[in-house]
């Protein structure tokens, strides 16, 4: 029996989902948030899987409400951001930063797999994403999903709001560097402006592909009616987001402009510096080749103090050299 047990219990594990985690709300509006497959009679479900796992990939397949095309996006590992509506079913692949060792930073751009049915939401990523943690602690925090058009404006207003925060930690960073340049004469880190400007491409294209990809949906005509205006509702926000991305590329070109003309002008500086040098030592240096041709009959060779004397007439020669080039209005102060 034991062995009977055993047997069971594995091939019940191998058939389940490889779950991140499950949210779960009966009809009474009680919810519960854990790692456990919610039942089916439940009134809605939301089930987040790590598709890296061949359990979700084979628990998916078998899920008959799922056409073919719903199949196809749950599992791609194509990054296109885009939708697709069959039947009943929406799905929606969407970006999200990847999430590290380090929950705060970010890096690449991983992909959101979204099917919505009735009262059942799947979700899914290959990789570890940041909207997954704040997807729970938004439903831990008691936020409703009580049905699909809560449970999608939560995953919306999520990403979105992530977005946000992320287009105004970068504003904020650009705005900081160039406020110590331009006051304090503090040059930011050109690593720092490199990081910042990939971050600004990313998100510019984050944001630009999530607010076409629900633009494509309002238009779906199977979309169901509920969930129109869930689509509708967070375009405005994200075309505000672009805005937004969109200037502060532009500020950091600034920037990095501005980091560029002050470079360059230290470098006529040093050109400047090192020219009116050369003026100067080359009458010298003219003085102490005559003196070093050792022919005959060359002045102050047979008299004393003769270095001395050739001395003076060089610096004599640089002192008129400066003072042409001053008359000549070719030295300024820098």
């Amino acid at each position: 029996m034991d062995g009977d047990d055993r047997g069971t219990g594995l091939q019940k594990t191998a058939r389940e989902p490889g779950l991140v985690w499950c949210y779960r709300c009966d009809e009474k509006g009680e919810s519960v948030l854990d790692a456990a497959l919610p039942p089916p009679d439940m009134s809605f479900r939301w089930i987040h899987l790590n598709l890296s796992d061949q359990r979700s990939l084979r628990w998916l397949e078998e899920r008959q409400e799922f056409g073919p095309s719903i199949h196809a996006l749950m599992l791609t590992r194509d990054s296109h951001q885009r939708c697709v509506v069959e039947g009943d079913v929406v799905g929606l692949l969407l970006h999200d930063f990847e999430r590290g060792f380090d929950p705060s930073s970010v890096g690449r751009i991983g992909s959101l797999h979204v099917a919505l049915s009735g009262g059942l939401l799947v979700t899914g990523r290959y990789r570890p994403l940041h909207s997954a943690d704040l997807f729970r602690a938004r439903l831990e925090e008691g936020e409703a999903a009580e049905d699909a058009e809560t449970a999608l404006g939560v995953l919306l207003g999520t990403l979105t709001d992530s977005m946000g925060s992320l287009v105004l930690d970068l504003t904020t960073e650009l705005l900081d560097a160039e406020e110590n340049l331009l006051v304090d004469d503090l040059a930011p880190d050109t690593r720092r402006l490199i990081a910042a400007r990939r971050r600004g491409a990313q998100l510019h294209r984050m944001i630009g592909g999530m607010r076409a990809t629900l633009q494509r949906l309002e238009r779906q005509p199977g979309l169901p009616p509920e969930l129109v205006p869930v689509a509708q509702r967070f375009q405005p926000r994200l075309s505000a987001l672009d805005t937004d991305i969109v200037a502060a590329q532009n500020q950091l070109k600034l920037l990095r402009d501005e980091l560029d003309l002050q470079a360059a002008q230290r470098i006529n500086s040093n050109i400047y510096l090192l020219s009116i040098l050369t003026a100067l030592m080359m009458p010298a240096t003219l003085v102490t080749g005559f003196f070093g041709m050792n022919t005959s009959d060359l002045p102050f060779a047979q008299g004393q103090h003769g270095t001395l004397m050739a001395t003076v007439v060089a610096l004599v020669s640089a002192g008129g050299s400066y003072w042409l080039l001053k008359l000549m209005g070719l030295v300024r102060r820098q």
